[in-house]
């Protein structure tokens, strides 16, 4: 284990408490339209502030005034991505590594397959593969987050209209020698290889399948495609009369602080905050979707030593090479966004965005 000495730096920015015991509701509003939940994997508000200093003292996030906090523990004191995924589709605090079930390995429905039900769109994007633990667990139920083939057959049981990653092989190159992708253009998906593919597609569903498995780092060469991908997702689910659900990961936040790179850590929070501004943008002229930004938990447990907010320089200090057990932000924005706001569980989003949506839950 890494040890240094830090000083943790907030932003600067007002968390506003909710008195009482129970979690707001939003009963009596008129429920939401669309929901974006953006997911920064391994974001806490040290990577935060990373990012707004990388980004030389700018982030979209700053747009957004209703702040609280996610308290991050599985059935274990740490979570895993698996777990922390789970908990915030399905409400239900698990083991680390399951996918879409609960702690006994029951099958519990997510917040994106309820969307469905009711008739909504629905959509996943992820800078990894699309089968990773954190956007599987939105749409598939497995007991083990590496059994990626498994998960990619999970994609055919359902009728999500968009989803947009890496993962091509878990779908193409199989042990079982099935094309996955064959059996979606025969429900009617457009396969796409390329942001300019998927642009060219007038209307749904379709299936992004942009790299073998996971999408190249940003200082790589991977560019604008998440925001890309993003602004494609929206304009292919927005038409649909019902509204939609759309959950976005930026995936490498949490790969950055697995191997205690700042640089690579922090330019993908830049790359995820500037999907954020995208988002933003597009929920502040539709005005009847709600944006919901948190983490599912915080990695590599960095401290910032230092930095230079016109050079963009960060002296960062880690504890971890692993996830940690602090609470992550949860930033919100639209209709029913002041119920996000205070100390929370990370299964009360689930419940929230239920609430929001005006579906009947098991709270």
């Amino acid at each position: 284990m890494k040890r240094a000495a830090f000083i943790l730096i907030l932003p600067f920015f007002v968390v506003i408490t909710v008195s009482g015991s129970l979690p707001p509701t939003s009963k009596g509003i008129k429920p939401v339209k669309n929901i974006i939940l953006m997911i920064g994997d391994g974001m806490g508000t040290s990577e935060i502030y990373a990012g707004y200093t990388c980004n030389h003292g700018h982030l979209n996030l700053e747009r957004i005034r209703n702040i609280g906090f996610s308290k991050t523990y599985s059935t274990s004191y740490v979570t895993d991505s698996g777990a922390g995924g789970t908990a915030i589709s399905t409400g239900n605090k698990t083991y680390n590594g399951a996918i879409g079930v609960d702690s006994t390995g029951k099958p519990v429905k997510t917040i994106l397959e309820w969307a469905e039900e009711k008739g909504k769109a629905t959509g996943l994007i992820a800078t990894c593969a699309i089968t990773h633990a954190t956007p599987a667990s939105f749409i598939s139920h497995q007991a083990n987050r590496s059994d990626y083939e498994l998960i990619a057959d999970d994609f055919l049981k359902t009728d999500i209209d968009v989803f947009i990653g890496g993962g091509r092989d878990h779908f193409q190159k199989r042990k079982d020698s099935v094309d996955l992708t064959l059996k979606l253009r025969d429900k009617g998906y457009t396969v796409a290889y390329t942001i300019e593919d998927i642009k060219n597609v007038q209307k749904g569903p379709v299936a992004g399948l942009l790299a073998p498995v996971h999408q190249p780092k940003w200082l790589e060469g991977r560019g604008n495609q998440l925001t890309e991908s993003v602004n494609e997702a929206i304009r292919l689910l927005v038409s649909d009369k019902d509204g939609f659900f759309l959950m976005v990961e930026g995936s490498q936040i949490d790969w950055g602080g697995h191997a205690n790179d700042i640089n690579y850590l922090a330019t993908e929070m830049v790359d995820f905050d500037n999907a954020i501004g995208a988002v933003l943008d597009f929920a502040l002229k539709n005005g009847e979707t709600l944006v919901i930004v948190t983490a599912d938990h915080e990695t590599g447990g960095l401290g910032l030593n230092g930095g230079n907010l016109v050079t963009g320089e960060i002296k960062a200090g880690f504890t971890s090479t692993d996830h940690t057990g602090v609470m992550v932000p949860v930033f919100s924005y639209g209709p029913h966004s002041e119920i996000f706001t205070g100390f929370q569980e990370n299964t009360d989003l689930y419940f929230k965005m239920m609430d929001a949506f005006g579906f009947k839950n098991n709270r």
